[in-house]
């Protein structure tokens, strides 16, 4: 079971950048929450909370592109716990949040989208079509004997020759439809 989890806070630092061993990109960033805890009638700040936040793919760009150090911003993901051994063969433990969405809080200040251009990629059903349908434009197409220089002794294997290569031009000019 996952835990889901909606978080405001403030970026404590930049932004890191790097890529796994698979080559997936990868940010992380920590990221302050205090609470505001009403005592005796006077607002007061709670404990601070820190946590860091990794991201993985687009996202992580976006990340590195988009926020900075001091910004109010918004996070969804899920909490998860990663373990590691240090030199010494210590086994330490920490939460993070893997966000699948990191945004600006607009309650606190203003920003300015930009939408990122979509990088097409060979998955992409329209992509492969139009790929499908240059590699059909430039296919070799059979070229048909000359009508009137006809073997008396082959008319009907003439006639099913033209119609086959008849056949494949009307094939290669239709467009395929995406599914």
């Amino acid at each position: 079971m996952d835990a889901f989890v909606n978080l405001t806070g403030y970026v404590g630092g930049d932004v890191e950048l790097r890529h796994t061993k698979s080559g997936v990109t990868c940010a992380s960033v920590r990221v302050a929450t205090t609470p505001r805890i009403r005592r005796h009638g006077d607002w007061m700040d709670g404990e601070t909370t820190w946590l860091t936040v990794v991201c993985y793919r687009a996202l992580a760009e976006n990340a590195r592109a988009s926020i900075a150090r001091g910004d109010a911003v918004l996070l969804v993901g899920k909490l998860r716990t990663q373990v590691w051994t240090d030199a010494n063969h210590v086994e330490h433990e920490r939460l993070v949040l893997e966000a699948s969405t990191i945004g600006h809080d607009l309650s606190r200040g203003t920003a300015l989208f930009q939408r990122a251009e979509r990088q097409p990629t060979t998955e992409d059903p329209f992509e492969l079509a139009e790929l499908i349908e240059a590699a059909e434009r430039n296919a070799a197409i059979p070229e048909v004997d000359d009508p009137h220089d006809v073997d008396e002794d082959s008319d009907e294997d003439d006639a099913d020759a033209r119609s086959l290569v008849e056949d494949d031009r009307r094939d290669a000019n239709r467009v395929p439809v995406p599914t």
